[in-house]
């Protein structure tokens, strides 16, 4: 039988799925074998609400995956279907129709892709054509919809001369953003012969009413899974480009489903460019059972550069309550714990599971207390921290190679020259004080995520009548080099590191990465050793931060 051979071909190797290349970091095929990892979480997840049933034995649940690529999900949903409906529907042809077209949907984010899922699920890019396992459909796309839409632009203040299709003169706009996803004009308005990336499932005002339109008034989808994409291609690199996976996420939400599944890069955890009010809503949803955070994206998608590494998430709509967190690192032992999403005093998600007993024990030395991780604004070594452009220079600022009467030094990219006092915009109370610069952008593993690592670029002494450009940050004011030295010995330590990497989402180093690094006495040479005896660290609490944290030598230069 036709469907019955399509369904065994799938088992052989290799599987044309796992060999298929990535075509960017912002559209990512998922390998069969994480996509089952997540399915067998979320199936999981299902016997729990429902006492004694298997979600691959019902015929009547239906899925979706909004943004559909390789077709991965919606293949392996499929063979589980074909499985677990066996009894309920013993002729395999008729299973594998009524599956096909009553059960997995999907939408393509591309032509391209929606062309490739059909080829998984249906055996046939047309889902009516000759060799479709699907016999029911009458039209190509079966239930994988793609249609090509357009970016709606607005914004512009830069505009040219056109012509509409009936040849009348028109101005056209050339800079405006997507209203939907934010997308650049300049980048992504480019003619019809290249793909728009204007996600339909994140490109409307209302998504009830699209999945209507698409699939009928009465479609109610009661599981949603797949992996949406992560950035806008805008020309930027890595961090640089903007998030739209958040938008995905709200949206699917939206179409309330019992169940709710994502793989999607970490970095919302802390929040950080277009991301806090996502990590805001997600922290605060009780519906959100399960992460499993992996602090590679390489050991999920080999090949692919993504830094901050990726998770994938559980949200149950009938069932609220404590989130299992689960930290997964190469041959590292799995972690686990079920613990609230936000703790109190916290702005951010705690991603390691060891980092937060050992960030618990720092405050509670500090303050006194157990049930809060906040730091008093007095105890913080944020506060000496200054913001962006400590001086009011960008990091294109570039100052003289040679030094005249009375002009200061400047810590730039590229090195130490120098510039008259008179460049100073900002914090020129500074400017005469003994200061530590340290650089806004951690010292390179590339775009991938190793361990252990730095966490921060080497720190160094900023005499008096220096300054720097936005390339580094001023920590400071101190009124000796000898206390200067101290907090320089301070951020040195590995335990300070980790608590600095525990309010990290990029590679930036912001000043509100140092929220959870308490303030101490600059008046001697600090050394782990000193730290892990102040907060009575245990062996393997401090075996976690030897792992995690590389040693750092004042007195040589960051990696290249």
């Amino acid at each position: 039988m036709t469907s019955h051979r399509g369904f065994s071909l799938r088992g052989r190797n290799p599987d044309v799925l796992t060999c298929i290349a990535n075509l960017s970091n912002d559209e990512v095929f998922t390998p069969p074998e994480f996509a089952n990892r997540m399915l067998d979480n979320m199936a999981s997840a299902w016997t729990q609400s429902h006492p004694g049933e298997d979600l691959w034995s019902k015929p009547d649940v239906t899925f979706l995956d909004p943004f559909t690529k390789s077709g991965a999900f919606l293949r392996e949903i499929t063979s589980r279907l074909v499985k677990g409906l066996e009894e309920e529907i013993p002729d395999l042809e008729e299973r594998v129709d009524h599956i096909l077209t009553k059960q997995v949907f999907g939408i393509g984010v591309t032509q391209l892709t929606s062309l490739l899922a059909r080829r998984s699920l249906y055996c046939s890019k047309f889902a009516n054509g000759p060799h479709s396992i699907a016999k029911s459909f009458s039209t190509d796309q079966g239930n994988i919809w793609y249609e090509r839409i357009e970016h709606t632009w607005a914004g512009g203040t830069e505009w040219v001369y056109t012509a509409d299709n009936a040849g009348n003169r028109i101005k056209k706009f050339t800079n405006g953003k997507c209203i939907y996803c934010g997308a650049s004009q300049k980048t992504l308005d480019r003619g019809d012969d290249l793909e728009t990336h204007a996600y339909a499932f994140i490109h409307n005002d209302n998504i009830n009413a699209l999945i209507a339109e698409l699939f009928g008034e009465d479609m109610q989808f009661d599981v949603i899974v797949g992996n949406p994409p992560y950035q806008l291609n805008d020309g930027g690199f890595g961090t640089s480009a903007a998030p739209i996976y958040d938008k995905f996420v709200e949206q699917a939400k939206k179409l309330n489903p019992r169940l709710l599944t994502m793989v999607i890069p970490s970095r919302w955890f802390a929040g950080g460019k277009g991301l806090d009010e996502f990590r805001e809503s997600m922290l605060g949803d009780a519906h959100l059972r399960s992460i499993d955070d992996f602090l590679s994206a390489a050991d999920v998608f080999p090949g692919i550069g993504l830094k901050g590494g990726v998770c994938y998430f559980l949200w149950d709509r009938d069932n609220a309550g404590d989130c299992r967190v689960q930290t997964h690192f190469k041959d590292w032992p799995v972690t686990t714990t079920i613990r609230p999403l936000l703790e109190e005093g916290a702005d951010v998600f705690i991603r390691f599971n060891e980092g937060l007993s050992i960030l618990k024990k720092v405050v509670a030395v500090e303050t006194g207390q157990t049930e809060s991780l906040e730091l008093p604004e007095a105890l913080r070594f944020e506060r000496l921290v200054s913001s962006r452009k400590p001086f009011g220079l960008d990091t294109t600022f570039k100052g003289k190679a040679s030094k005249s009467p009375g002009d200061l030094v400047i810590y730039q990219n590229g090195g130490k020259a120098y510039t008259p006092r008179s460049t100073v915009k900002a914090n020129e109370g500074l400017v005469d004080k003994w200061k530590i610069f340290a650089g806004y952008a951690a010292p390179g593993t590339g775009n991938k995520d190793t361990y252990p690592h730095k966490i921060i670029p080497t720190p160094f002494l900023g005499e008096p009548g220096s300054i720097s450009s936005e390339t580094y940050l001023a920590i400071g004011p101190f009124d000796t080099q000898a206390e200067t030295e101290s907090a320089l010995s301070y951020l040195s330590c590995r335990l300070t590191r980790l608590l600095i990497l525990l309010h990290k989402p990029s590679q930036h180093v912001t000043r509100k990465v140092y929220t959870f690094v308490p303030s101490q006495k600059w008046t001697k040479n600090w050394t782990d050793e000193d730290l892990y005896a102040k907060y009575d660290l245990n062996e393997e609490e401090i075996a976690f931060i030897e792992k995690v944290v590389r040693p750092m030598d004042l007195n040589q230069a960051d990696d290249a």
